[in-house]
């Protein structure tokens, strides 16, 4: 047009940057931008051009440009707010996102049903349940509680913030609901563990027609995975194949997780064989799901198939090989994933950095491990556990006694993992009054003993002699209603065994008896030892 001298409006620039909105071509938009900046303020500083530029750049992700571009803007309106918005919500940056809406708000323009949808979604990620209340306030004054779509992002927000109650009644107001609807409210009652109630809804979903997509289905193999309920994650399996859609990543992974849970790896094989596409994620967890089942040899064929599959090793990739290192004490494989995360830069990974001082420690260098702890320059708690466990294993109780205390000068507080911790090191050492000590001091500080913790100090006692004592804190553990396991029994008939009198002996044979205890060969051949050291096997 250019070329034969005929005008060009701002409207046909516009209409060029929408294209290269469509195609997501920066380059394209990029030269559009130029000739327009070529062309003099007239079509530079046109309000209509001026917004279009800024929607170009914000749904192309460029951040930077954007921001710049909305600084410069002559007048805000709706639709700039509106792509600045969302450009925030779809790089993470929810606060800013969420700041956004509020400005906007307060420079008198109001969100359309475009951008409260953005605005929930980053009080979801913030779990800013006040604000999430709000918006929703707002979206019954403005009549857009009928948009499926704003609907379906309160139900979402909603479940991200815990309040699944009130996720289901914006559910259940909704008058004609559709899959995006339907895959909201299934997806929240998944994230917050309700998986029986995430099955029902999917039942009902088929029962009023609506056809399941791939998120659908992904969610429902989920919450089958949770329950590890094998007949319906094979129902939804079969669903996906008699509506047609294809193996692909959110499908196939979707799966694998699924027959990954429950145990069933020749068939977690079977579906990544067939899966159209393979990224990182389904790699990772076919690898993570060998490690988990034993099948080390697999796991680390898989890292080399994917190696040579062209594919970047990431962060759970690597926690994967030094999982497999520190479970058969192979440092030089270890070595070799520390040396490949500090050439990738993913030291600095959390998950990462606990899993190379879980190897070295498993490995019996624990020397390397706190070195690596000294280097790390942010530790949360999960990487300070980490060092506690592994001085706690090798019954080093001084030494992790020291980096208890030095974790809180550090304003980290512990948890339940870190008392576990310290209370094993002194039983792995033999130190039982400071062992008891301990533990009742965390709880004396409001920390409830669980199943693991009960189940190291009646282990502890019992194996340093104190049989009595282990007795009594199983009674104690009974009172609070946390159900023993098969070993817990083991261990306490080992207890009863040194204990002269017949009493406890019985009572645990009684207990056992009561609760329906499955009588494996190990707590028979116990039962028998101990009675005939008592002197009665009638």
């Amino acid at each position: 047009m250019e070329y034969n001298n005929l005008q060009i409006g701002p409207e046909i620039y516009g209409e060029l940057l929408q294209a290269c909105v469509s195609e997501r071509a920066l380059i394209t938009g990029q030269q559009v931008h130029a000739r327009i900046l070529k062309n003099g303020d007239f079509f530079s500083r046109n309000v209509y051009i001026e917004t279009k530029l800024l929607i170009f750049y914000a749904k192309c992700d460029d951040s930077d440009v954007a921001n710049r571009l909305f600084r410069r803007l002559r007048k805000q309106n709706v639709f700039a707010w509106a792509a600045l918005i969302g450009l925030n919500c779809r790089l993470g940056f929810t606060e800013e996102a969420l700041s956004g809406y509020c400005k906007m708000l307060e420079n008198g323009y109001l969100p359309d049903n475009f951008v409260i949808p953005n605005a929930l979604k980053a009080c979801g990620a913030l779990q800013v349940i006040n604000y999430g209340k709000g918006i929703h306030g707002y979206v019954i004054k403005m009549g857009f509680e009928d948009c499926v779509f704003v609907s379906s992002s309160l139900i979402d927000m909603y479940g991200k913030c815990g309040v699944l109650e009130h996720s289901r009644k914006v559910f259940d107001y909704i008058p004609e609901r559709n899959v995006v609807t339907w895959n909201s409210i299934i997806a929240s009652y998944v994230q917050n563990g309700m998986n029986k109630e995430a099955i029902e809804v999917f039942y009902n979903m088929r029962t009023e027609g609506i056809e399941p997509t791939r998120v659908t289905i992904a969610s429902f193999l989920s919450a089958s995975a949770n329950l590890l309920a094998i007949s319906e994650g094979k129902q939804g399996q079969a669903i996906a194949v008699l509506i047609g859609l294809d193996l692909d990543n959110i499908l196939g992974s979707s799966l694998l997780n699924f027959y990954s849970k429950i145990g069933l790896i020749n068939e977690a094989d079977l579906v990544f064989s067939k899966m159209i596409e393979k990224d990182e994620v389904a790699w990772n967890l076919l690898i993570t799901s060998y490690i988990q089942h034993g099948q080390i040899e697999s796991a680390l064929k898989a890292c080399h198939l994917m190696s040579l599959a062209n594919l970047r090793f990431d962060s759970v990739t690597l926690s994967s090989i030094l999982s497999i290192s520190a479970i058969t004490s192979n440092m030089k494989l270890g070595k070799e994933g520390h040396c490949y995360c500090i050439r990738k830069n993913l030291e600095s990974d959390i998950a990462v950095t606990s899993s190379i001082i879980d190897m070295y420690a498993k490995c019996e260098r624990i020397d390397y491990a706190r070195r690596v702890f000294d280097f790390t320059t942010k530790r949360d708690l999960t990487i300070w556990n980490k060092l506690l466990a592994a001085y706690a294993e090798m019954g080093m109780s001084g030494e992790a006694l020291k980096l208890f205390y030095h974790m809180q000068l550090d304003s980290v507080p512990p948890n339940l993992i870190s008392w576990h911790s310290i209370i094993l090191g002194f039983l792995r050492n033999g130190q039982i009054n400071e062992a008891k000590d301990m533990f009742s001091q965390m709880k004396s500080l409001g920390f409830q003993p669980n199943f693991i913790t009960y189940t190291t100090m009646i282990s502890g006692l019992a194996e340093n002699g104190y049989g009595y004592e282990s007795i009594l804190l199983f009674k104690q553990m009974q009172e609070e209603n946390i159900q023993p396991n098969g070993e817990i029994i083991m261990v306490l008939l080992s207890a009863a065994r040194n204990i002269p009198s017949l009493k406890y002996e019985r009572a645990i044979h009684g207990y056992i008896t009561r609760h329906g205890f499955h009588m494996s060969d190990e707590i028979l051949k116990c039962l028998f030892d101990m009675y005939a050291r008592s002197g009665d096997i009638s």
